[in-house]
């Protein structure tokens, strides 16, 4: 048996490595690159150039060297070095596929001797066109043909940005002289006259009054062409919420006397939409949010909604109507009534509103809103307080919101400051005066270090804090606060150790983020704060780690924290949100 088993292994042995060298020669690539010295882009050219070459006997390889060497050879002059000296040998081996090696000795690069970019015509006055263009290739670079293509067409992709459409290359002159290893680059540009915009059409059949699509429009007749004007324009009606469709036709081929007519085609959404979602937080716990909107209700863009949200410590329903003002994607009026209960430890509310409020956006991009709202609340804090409000709140708030992405910035900041009152001459019960301060900011470094930074600053002003219902006044803890307590647990108490709510609002915090694949982030993080009576009183400190998933619909957090202070309710607690960063 054990000779049979011997001859066994024998006859099988040469089926294995005839398998083998079949699989091996299947995937295995039978080029490879060496490249003396450190220049891994040389390398990577000309892999890429090369490609995979399989299949080949060692005189197939033998055959394709000189090929192959000539296309190397283009690889490395594409990146400045065009005196190379390349070797090849093939390798042979009994048990694998033959491979042939290309040795590469780059020797001395070209460099950039001189660097002439000429703009002519009337075009050449233009900031726009002649300012920050492409560094490089500079003046003593080593050649790099990518970036000399890329130099030459920014030049001409920037021109037809700007409307300078007839504008061509006069002079378009890359001269080598590889024996001195020196470049010379020559470009001459004639920008011709710049095309101007045209009347703007609307085409039959959206449904809208014109005057309201006219508010879109941000440009006049005879001012130059620049196709980000075109594109906004485009923007702003997409997100308008009105039309599911967008067609602008803005081709210089339609121009007349270089004045190009803007015609626009729109297609109506439709009206009605319906949507509901789940979501879960630490704070609030597992909650149900439904809305419906009536995108347009007329001609003139009027829109109407409704909200809800479901939660056990919170419940509450809204209605509002809109009307759009001049410019309608920033400035509107809404009106607006809303029902909520809230049940949070020992605090007990209800709250009805009615209200409107202007959004107007200035100049400078910060975000006016001027309001004037009626809240009736009915609390009950503790087993002892209880009591009605009802007051008339006229208010005003300014923000900011500047990031280089809605989802998931990598830097950007917002501000915020919301100011509102009430008077007893004024069909109220107290005279109030509450201000709240928010400002975030967000710093990316080397892509994978994030740094954000949260203030919160309220305060409110009484006569007779008693007066002051719940929403008014101000509680911390929890994920948007201070993590490492319960939500809304800090905060002055009473006689019995009920949290009653504070005149003063104080938290800061610091987190450090690193992504270490992509999407996923672990953090760590510092917060400090409380909700006061005086704004010397000791604040709270919790610390933990976390980790960050940016999910399609939007970052998911999910931390572990301490609460440093136990008198104060701290402790270890875990801590789930999900929500931009700014």
């Amino acid at each position: 048996m054990r000779l049979f088993g011997t001859h066994i292994q024998a006859a099988i042995r040469p089926v294995i490595w005839l398998l083998l060298w079949q699989a091996s020669s299947g995937f295995a690539n039978q080029v490879r690159v060496e490249v003396e010295g450190d220049y891994d882009q040389l390398q990577e050219n000309a892999e890429i150039l090369l490609g995979e070459v399989q299949d080949r006997t060692a005189d197939g390889l033998r055959r394709y060297a000189s090929s192959a060497a000539a296309q190397v050879e283009e690889a490395v002059r594409a990146l400045g070095y065009y005196n190379p000296t390349i070797r090849w040998q093939v390798n042979e081996q009994d048990e694998a596929p033959a491979e042939l090696v290309l040795t590469i000795v780059p020797g001395e690069p070209v460099r950039v001797r001189s660097r002439q970019v000429d703009i002519q015509g009337p075009g050449a006055d233009d900031p726009d066109l002649v300012q920050s263009l492409p560094e490089r290739p500079r003046e003593g670079d080593i050649l790099n043909h990518g970036e000399y293509d890329g130099l030459r067409q920014a030049i001409q992709n920037r021109a037809g940005r700007l409307g300078y459409f007839d504008g061509e290359y006069e002079t378009r002159k890359l001269k080598v002289d590889p024996d001195a290893n020196a470049a010379d680059i020559l470009l001459t540009y004639r920008t011709g006259e710049r095309y101007q915009l045209g009347e703007v059409t609307f085409l039959e059949g959206h449904g809208f009054d014109e005057q309201l699509l006219r508010q879109f429009v941000t440009t006049e007749p005879g001012e130059p062409f620049h196709a980000d004007k075109v594109a906004r324009l485009n923007r702003d009606l997409s997100n308008s919420g009105y039309f599911s469709g967008v067609d602008i036709d803005a081709s210089p081929s339609q121009a007349e006397d270089r004045v190009i007519p803007v015609t626009i085609g729109l297609t109506p959404r439709p009206p009605r939409s319906v949507s509901a979602g789940v979501g879960f937080s630490t704070d609030v716990g597992p909650r149900f949010r439904g809305n419906w909107r009536e995108h347009y209700i007329n001609s003139m863009g009027h829109k109407r909604g409704a909200d809800t949200e479901l939660s056990e410590l919170r419940q509450s329903v809204s209605g509002w109507y809109e009307l759009p003002l001049d410019p309608p994607m920033t400035d509107s009026i809404r009106l607006g009534t809303g029902y909520q209960r809230e049940h949070v430890e020992d605090v007990e509310s209800e709250r009805l509103t009615f209200g409107q409020q202007w959004n107007h956006q200035l100049d400078d991009g910060w975000m006016q809103v001027l309001s004037m709202r009626w809240e009736g609340e009915r609390f009950r804090i503790g087993d002892g307080e209880r009591g009605t409000s009802s007051l008339l709140l006229p208010g005003v708030s300014y923000s900011k919101l500047q990031a280089d992405s809605p989802l998931d910035p990598s830097r950007g900041f917002r501000l915020q400051l919301d100011v509102t009152g009430a008077h007893r001459a004024v069909l109220s019960d107290a005279d109030i005066l509450h201000v709240n301060l928010l400002a975030k900011g967000l710093y990316t470094l080397a892509d994978n270090h994030r740094f954000l930074a949260r203030f919160n600053f309220g305060g409110v002003a009484t006569n007779n804090f008693s007066d002051v219902p719940p929403s008014l006044r101000f509680f911390a803890g929890g994920d948007q606060s201070v993590r490492g307590y319960g939500y809304e647990t800090l905060s002055p108490e009473d006689s019995d150790g009920v949290a009653v709510g504070g005149r003063y609002l104080i938290v800061g915090s610091a987190e450090y983020q690193y992504e270490f694949a992509r999407n996923w982030r672990v953090a760590a993080f510092v917060d400090e704060g409380n909700a006061v009576n005086d704004v010397f009183d000791p604040l709270a400190t919790g610390v933990g780690v976390g980790i960050r998933w940016v999910s399609p619909v939007g970052p998911l957090r999910l931390d572990v924290a301490r609460g440093l202070n136990e008198e104060l309710g701290g402790g270890w607690r875990i801590h789930f949100s999900m929500g931009p960063e700014l």
